[in-house]
């Protein structure tokens, strides 16, 4: 499988990052923040050199991850200030996808309503009326630019966003139809803080054509104390899930990347270190199969 890895998770310099794949045969760069900038706010010089140090070093870019809608909430309305500032920073990101050859582009959901649909008393009583349908008008646009842009929007599992499951994303799609350029971007470690189970739930709720592109990571999540652990890769809650995922992912021929995101370290801000410490479990586990 294609397998690649968020640069600034081992650095926002990329050209050490770059250096660090190369140690590891990590093939597939993708971008969030290069430098002090968040994709999307370089300017066309810096995105000229960006392109020129990834083609030089034969890096295919996998995906443009900016926080495209995080932050927002249903208090934002379609065309309002916040927002025509993602719908803008979106078109900026297109922008720089055309130009190093970027075939996706990452955007995130508004923030979390708990409970979105209900029945037995809890429709009445504690579902948040109408949040859902609320957002989709915030994100359809995004869906009509990358569609005349020719490029595929993926939708990030979040934390706490509206879309926090491989259930919620593939509700996103399917109400928007946009299943012709609006795939899901599964990150089974943020899906463990709605209890999503990752393997078999989660895998088969989006291996129908929705998936677009993965995120591995590990955690332990204390949801009633309100707490993420990161976790070396294999300590967390996902352990049992990893091989089943790959092997599924062998299995029905994804086409797609798997970026690694290296946002553990050993408990001294290293978050290179913790990327040296778990790497070689992340290619053991979703690399190629020896015969």
């Amino acid at each position: 499988m294609k397998l690649g890895v968020i640069c600034d998770g081992i650095s926002r310099d990329l050209k050490h990052a770059i250096d660090v794949m190369d140690e590891f045969g990590l093939d597939y760069a993708e971008l969030q923040f290069v430098g002090n900038k968040e994709v999307g706010d370089h300017t066309s010089g810096e995105i000229a050199e960006i392109d020129r140090l990834l083609r030089d070093r034969n890096k295919p870019v996998s995906c443009l991850s900016r926080h495209i809608f995080a932050g927002m909430t249903l208090s934002n309305q379609p065309g309002d200030a916040l927002h025509l500032r993602h719908i803008d920073a979106l078109k900026r990101v297109i922008d720089m996808a055309h130009a190093v050859g970027a075939p996706l582009v990452r955007i995130m959901t508004p923030k979390k309503e708990q409970i979105l649909w209900g029945t037995g008393g809890a429709e009445t009583w504690n579902v948040a009326h109408g949040a859902w349908d609320a957002m989709l008008p915030l994100i359809a646009p995004a869906v009509e630019i990358a569609k005349d842009a020719g490029l595929t929007l993926v939708v990030e599992t979040g934390n706490g966003t509206m879309v926090n499951s491989n259930y919620t994303a593939r509700k996103l799609i399917d109400d928007l139809d946009a299943g012709d350029t609006l795939q899901v971007l599964w990150d089974p470690a943020n899906n463990c803080w709605c209890h999503e189970v990752a393997y078999p739930d989660g895998y088969d709720a989006v291996k129908a054509g929705y998936l677009g592109h993965v995120h591995i990571k590990d955690v332990q999540v204390d949801t009633p104390r309100a707490t993420l652990e990161v976790r070396p890769l294999g300590e967390g809650q996902l352990a049992p899930h990893f091989q089943p995922i790959a092997d599924a992912l062998r299995g029905d021929g994804y086409a797609g990347v798997i970026s690694f995101e290296s946002v553990y370290h050993p408990g001294n801000g290293d978050f290179e270190a913790g990327f040296r410490a778990c790497i070689d479990r992340f290619k053991q586990i979703f690399g190629p199969v020896s015969v």
